[in-house]
């Protein structure tokens, strides 16, 4: 039989397609129409199949996305504050036991002494007639027990040298090493303490504005956990009654909580300046200012080194940011929660202002400072200590620095800010500014009734009065004499609920009116009993206190009020600023 050609595409799947038994031939085109509709079959086969994928793909996503939406996420910054708790804890157990250290110090010391006076006692016995009265019994158990053998404390031979190595004069008295003068509600245990050091200023003093916004820039959970301290740093009782009754008179809420210490160190604790070693080339009134200020801080940190975990020391002429003592804290947990070793965190990058320790660190710094007073300015000895630490004396200049950075953290913006211009040193100016820390506002404006504005004192540049009254600037006089008056004419008469005038600023604390009176001059008579009133019908209501402000209320029973006066009774040393004018209309 012959047969021909077969096609490979059947549909018995043997290769052949057969009818009434015998093959039957399949040409071409039909055998590639039969592969086109196979490989078509299949493309749509896949194609739902990848379409199913797809979508059960997209439903998936969705589902995930409405659950992540639905499901909260997690709270990082609570895990952060656990962190910060944590780390807040370790640092606190460090300086636990860096306590347990020095009470171990002074157990021996004690020990010492105790040894001293039984064997005093002993040497001396034979004065009682009765060798079984009870102090010879109890010496007796006490020798039994060995704490009368030379070799006691044989266990403490090898001692750290104390302050007596460096200021020996401190044994001729026990007053030496304890303040003159403590105002304290013995507060202690805290997270933070701020040391702030202050000396009696011939000129102008900004304790009271440092104080006033330490404060108001705290939570009430901050001022549970921390302590102020303010070193009075001078030893004539006069002077340090004199800047206690400022403070007292203003934050005396402060002192009865026990968030402000107030003290001042003993004649006792500084040597004779007279024998200080004249260094640097520096003439010897300024050899003793800055050995001084070394021993001011070293005394000041030896107090606060026992109060709290971290120390903070502030400069008496500095401004504050909100909320600045979390930031401190919480920035200084993290780095110790990070490993991050630092000896100094700088939250100013001026001066002394700002510098953060940890407290266990504290002893390293006075010792530092008791040692070399003498020899350079305090702020060259925080340097020297770093490189003391990091630096290697054949090292490359900027390798020394990279590795200093490391103990020295600088923080931006800089919470602080310096806004006195007259150094404690007689003489010395310094008007420096932190410029990361932003501008200071130097006066307070508000909305004041219209009125017309008269005065003979003289303006310095653009702070005029009206400017001020306007709530553009402040105003700033030059210097007020007695009998000077500005008036404020209210144009149409106001009745007013109350005023307030504050006198000098954050950068002039001192420029202010002296002995200056506030007077109304009502629209109509009213008949106002136990008020004192001038030829011109001007009322007297009140009067700047001592503090540079002036406010009170009045009130509908003064009427409407024509015009408001300020009349000055006492020349002033300097210029004056008004740095809020505010008249409350009712």
């Amino acid at each position: 039989m012959n047969l021909k050609y077969q096609s490979p595409l059947t549909s018995n799947g043997h290769g052949t397609e057969w009818k009434n038994g015998y093959p039957v031939e399949t040409s071409f085109i039909e055998r590639f129409c039969d592969c086109c509709k196979d490989l078509s079959s299949s493309r749509m086969t896949n194609g739902r199949s990848r379409r199913t994928i797809l979508l059960s793909l997209g439903t998936l996503t969705f589902l995930l996305g409405v659950f992540l939406i639905i499901y909260p996420a997690p709270d990082m910054s609570a895990e952060q504050e656990v962190v910060n708790r944590i780390s807040e804890l370790e640092e606190k157990l460090r300086y636990i036991s860096v306590l347990n250290g020095f009470r171990k110090h002074d157990l021996k010391e004690m020990s010492e002494d105790f040894s001293k006076l039984l064997n005093m006692v002993k040497d001396h016995q034979d004065q009682y007639e009765n060798n079984n009265s009870q102090l010879n019994q109890k010496i007796s158990q006490y020798e039994a027990r060995g704490f009368l053998a030379s070799n006691m404390s044989g266990r403490y031979d090898l001692t750290v040298p104390g302050i007596a190595a460096f200021l020996p004069h401190t044994q001729q008295s026990a007053r030496s090493l304890m303040p003159a003068f403590k105002i304290s509600r013995e507060r202690s245990g805290v997270s933070m303490v701020i040391g702030i050091p202050t000396v009696k200023r011939v000129s102008q003093s900004y304790l009271v504005s440092t104080l006033r916004s330490v404060f108001e820039n705290m939570n009430q959970n901050e001022m549970k956990d921390t302590l102020v301290i303010v070193f009075i740093a001078e030893t004539d009782p006069d002077s340090v009654y004199q800047i206690f009754t400022e403070i007292q008179s203003q934050f005396q809420k402060h002192l009865d909580e026990g968030l402000l210490d107030v003290i001042s160190p003993p004649s006792e604790f500084y040597p004779d300046m007279s024998g200080l070693r004249q260094t640097l080339g520096d003439d010897m009134e300024r050899v003793t200012w800055r050995s001084k200020q070394a021993l001011d801080f070293s005394f000041l940190m030896m107090y606060a080194q026992a109060k709290g975990t971290f120390y903070v020391q502030l400069e008496d002429d500095v401004l504050t940011k909100p909320g600045y003592i979390g930031i401190m804290k919480n920035f200084a947990l993290e780095k110790i929660a990070a490993k991050h070793n630092f000896f100094l965190v700088d939250f100013c990058q001026l001066g002394f202002i700002g510098k953060m320790f940890r407290s266990v660190d504290l002893p390293y710094l006075v010792q530092f400072f008791l040692m070399f007073y003498n020899d350079q300015p305090v702020d060259w000895l925080l340097e020297n200590i770093l490189s003391s630490k990091v630096c290697k004396l054949d090292q490359d200049w900027k390798k020394c620095k990279k590795e200093k950075a490391k103990l020295w953290i600088h923080y931006k913006p800089s919470l602080f800010q310096h806004i006195g211009t007259q150094s404690s040193l007689k003489g010395k100016i310094q008007k420096l500014k932190d410029r990361q820390f932003g501008r200071v506002s130097l006066f307070k404006p508000h909305k004041n009734p219209k009125a017309i504005i008269e005065s003979p004192v003289k303006h310095y540049k653009h702070y005029s009065l009206q400017r001020a009254y306007n709530g553009d600037t402040f105003y700033w006089g030059l210097v007020p004499q007695p009998g000077d008056k500005i008036v404020f004419n209210f144009q149409p008469p106001v009745v007013l609920e109350s005023y307030k005038l504050v006198t000098g600023n954050l950068e002039h604390p001192s420029d202010r009116f002296v002995n200056t009176t506030c007077e109304v001059k009502l629209q109509k008579p009213v008949p106002l009993k136990g008020l004192q009133q001038s030829s011109d019908g001007f009322i007297l209501v009140g009067a700047f206190n001592q503090f540079g402000i002036a406010e009170g209320t009045l009130g509908a029973k003064f009427g409407a009020i024509a015009a408001f006066r300020l009349n000055i009774g006492t020349a002033s040393d300097n210029w004056a600023i008004l740095s809020e004018i505010y008249f409350k209309p009712s």
